[in-house]
C-alpha cells in the first residue's frame, strides 16, 4: 500500500467536525461497562448511593449517619428512622491515545486524518457531556509555526523528560508523547481542534515502552480509546497489556485503509517501509495478492482474539467508513457511547 503523496492536513475545527457530523452525535454520551469514581462531580448517574438532588431509596438508619439525610416523615408516620438515599453523580474521563508513526500517513482516506477526524468527534461528546477529556499523540511531532496552534494557550504537555521545554524542542518528537489533557465543557472544543491540527505523523515509535509511560502516567480511571492501523515490528501485545490495567476500559480502534484490504497495484516492485526504511523486492501477481489477503484477515483476527481474552473491545474500520457510523453503529453496540 503506497503512502499518501499529498495528504489532507486539517486546519480548523470546521475541517475536522463539520455541522452535519455535530448534528448527529450532538445527542450521544460516553458509557461504560464498568463504574468509575470521577475525582470531580459530573453528570452521569452511579450506581453508588451519595449525596445529589434525586432520591434512589430508603435505608434504616444506623448509629453514626448524618442525622440531615433521616426521612422525617416516615418517622411521624411509623416512629422508625430510615435514612434517605440519592443517586451519586460521576463524570466519566476519556483519554484517546492516537498512533502518530508515518505508517499512519498512508492511504486515501489517510488513515492518521481518519484518527483525526474520529479523536475530534469523540471528544466533542464527551466535552459536551461534561466529562473529562484527555488525547494523547503515540510518536509523530507537533507542528508549532501556526499561529492558531499555540500549544500553551491549549494545555499542551510534552511526556518527554524535558517538560518544561519549549515548544520547538517538543516537535522533534517520534520517543515522545504530546498531550492534552484536563479538557471539560463545551468550551474547550477549540482548544483541541487546535491540538489535533498541530499533529504531524513522522518516524516509528516503540508502542510497548510508550503504553509504558501513558499507564504510569495515568490518573483515576475511565474510558482509554486507541487508534491506530497496530502494524507494529515489537508487537501490540506488551503495550495493550500495560493500557488495560488500573481500571480502565479499554477499546482498541483499527483504522485500515481501502488500499490495505484490497490492493490494487501489480508488477515487479521495490517496496520500501516509511518507518524505518527496510526495503524488499516483490512481484504482485494475482496468488501473492490471494495471500496476502489471507495473512491480513489472520492478523486482524489474532488482535480481536488477543482483545477479547483481556476484555478490551476491539473493532477494525476502513478510513473510507463515515465517521458518524463508526460512532452511531459500531460503537454504540459495543457499548462507548450511547
Amino acid at each position: 500500500m503506497l503512502r499518501s503523496t499529498d495528504p489532507s492536513r486539517p486546519a480548523s475545527m470546521d475541517e475536522l467536525l463539520d455541522s452535519t457530523l455535530i448534528a448527529k452525535i450532538s445527542r450521544l454520551d460516553l458509557t461504560s461497562r464498568k463504574i468509575f469514581a470521577g475525582k470531580l462531580k459530573g453528570e452521569r448517574r452511579s450506581k453508588k448511593r451519595g449525596e445529589s438532588v434525586e432520591f434512589a431509596d430508603h435505608r434504616p438508619y444506623v448509629s453514626g449517619d448524618d442525622l440531615r439525610h433521616i426521612d422525617w416523615n416516615i418517622f411521624g408516620r411509623l416512629d422508625r428512622l430510615f435514612l434517605k438515599l440519592f443517586l451519586e453523580e460521576e463524570d466519566l474521563s476519556l483519554h484517546i491515545v492516537i498512533d502518530a508513526s508515518e505508517s499512519m500517513d498512508c492511504g486515501e482516506p489517510s488513515k492518521f486524518l481518519y484518527a483525526q477526524r474520529f479523536a475530534m468527534a469523540l471528544g466533542y461528546v464527551g466535552l459536551v457531556n461534561l466529562n473529562r477529556v484527555a488525547v494523547t499523540a503515540v510518536g509523530g511531532m507537533v507542528e508549532t509555526g501556526r499561529s492558531d496552534a499555540s500549544p500553551a494557550q491549549a494545555g499542551l504537555a510534552s511526556a518527554s523528560k524535558d517538560n518544561d521545554a519549549d515548544t520547538e524542542r517538543r516537535e522533534v518528537s517520534d520517543s515522545s508523547l504530546h498531550t492534552i489533557r484536563d479538557l471539560r465543557g463545551r468550551r474547550r472544543t477549540q482548544d483541541l481542534a487546535r491540538f489535533l491540527c498541530s499533529l504531524r505523523p513522522a518516524g516509528a515509535t516503540d508502542f510497548g515502552d510508550q503504553a509504558r509511560r501513558l499507564a504510569l502516567a495515568r490518573r483515576g480511571r475511565g474510558v482509554m480509546v486507541v487508534v491506530s492501523d497496530f502494524f507494529m515490528k515489537e508487537g501490540y501485545e506488551d503495550g495493550l497489556r500495560l493500557l488495560v490495567g488500573r481500571g480502565y476500559d479499554l477499546f482498541a480502534v483499527q483504522c485500515l485503509s481501502p488500499q490495505e484490504v484490497e490492493p490494487d497495484i501489480g508488477g515487479d516492485l521495490r517496496l520500501v517501509d516509511v518507518e524505518d526504511g527496510d526495503r524488499a523486492e516483490v512481484t504482485i501477481s494475482a496468488p501473492l495478492l490471494k495471500k496476502y489477503r489471507k495473512n491480513l484477515a489472520a492478523y486482524c483476527d489474532g488482535l480481536r482474539n488477543f482483545c477479547a481474552r483481556r476484555e478490551i473491545t476491539a473493532l477494525t474500520v476502513q478510513t473510507d467508513t463515515p465517521v458518524d457510523v463508526l460512532l452511531l453503529d459500531y460503537l454504540r453496540r459495543r457499548g462507548l457511547v450511547r
